[in-house]
């Protein structure tokens, strides 16, 4: 059969190659025209969301409302990272997830923030989440009233809230909640109660810090009750001594209450 074909004279080769040519760019003709269609045919416009996921403090309505007049293009030309990020700039939205629902919708899966603490000076309404990452919201939509106020330097809220996660449960077995925790630019701790008691940290790592406050903490009734005193009777604690720490108890005069050795 090869040598058939080579036998072929030159004109038959000629047009055999030609129309080979012709099928391929028809083919081609073909599928561009059917793509132009489908770019332009309206029952591929973009006809509905469906948002799934944590919809907790923005209901699927208001974010396909807020959300579709900021797409362009069709269900084959919409950009999926500009429509993530639309949704990701919903308040509460931490992470969007979209996708293709053919013929004309589009998926979203929605991760919102779950709020641990606040963050910043009072007058900010900035949170960090579980994640330890800060995010703007109401703070009004917040529906936890004891959340705690952490503070620090920009990019320190995974450290500030790992610190607070730390004392959090420690206090509490004193029956002391913590209100606030505060990272200073200078790399300082100290933390405020829900009695109304300041605790001045000191500076190290986070285990240095909170291996202090552990010994602190498992002695202070100890001291305390030399003075007829519970816990929540501290006013101020420095933690910053190298052999222990003083307390301040009220009803009681002197400030040097106590140094705890190792």
């Amino acid at each position: 059969m090869r040598k058939k074909a080579l036998s072929l004279p030159a004109d038959v080769r000629l047009m055999n190659i030609t129309a080979t040519v012709l099928f391929v760019a028809c083919g081609l003709l073909l599928v561009a025209a059917l793509g132009w269609w489908a770019v332009r045919h309206p029952v591929f416009a973009i006809g509905g969301i469906v948002v799934q996921g944590d919809v907790a403090h923005n209901s699927a309505a208001t974010l396909r409302a807020n959300v579709a007049p900021r797409l362009a293009g069709n269900f084959f030309t919409v950009d999926l990272a500009q429509a993530r990020a639309a949704f990701e700039a919903v308040p509460w939205v931490r992470r969007a997830v979209v996708n293709r629902q053919f013929p004309n919708k589009l998926r979203v899966v929605l991760q919102e923030h779950r709020p641990e603490a606040f963050w910043g000076p009072d007058a900010e309404s900035r949170l960090v989440n579980t994640y330890g990452e800060v995010f703007e919201a109401n703070p009004g939509d917040v529906e936890q009233d004891d959340m705690p106020r952490l503070a620090g330097p920009d990019g320190t809220s995974a450290q500030v809230l790992a610190m607070y996660r730390g004392l959090k449960p420690m206090l509490e077995k004193l029956d002391l909640g913590v209100e606030q925790v505060v990272l200073t630019g200078r790399g300082g701790w100290s933390l405020s109660l829900d009695s109304g008691a300041v605790v001045e940290l000191g500076r190290g790592t986070t285990e240095e810090v909170l291996a202090r406050s552990q010994r602190f903490a498992q002695t202070l009734t100890q001291v305390t009750a030399k003075y007829g005193r519970r816990p929540e009777a501290l006013v101020t604690a420095d933690l910053r001594h190298a052999d222990g720490y003083a307390v301040r108890l009220r009803g009681v005069a002197t400030t040097d209450v106590a140094a705890q050795r190792n």
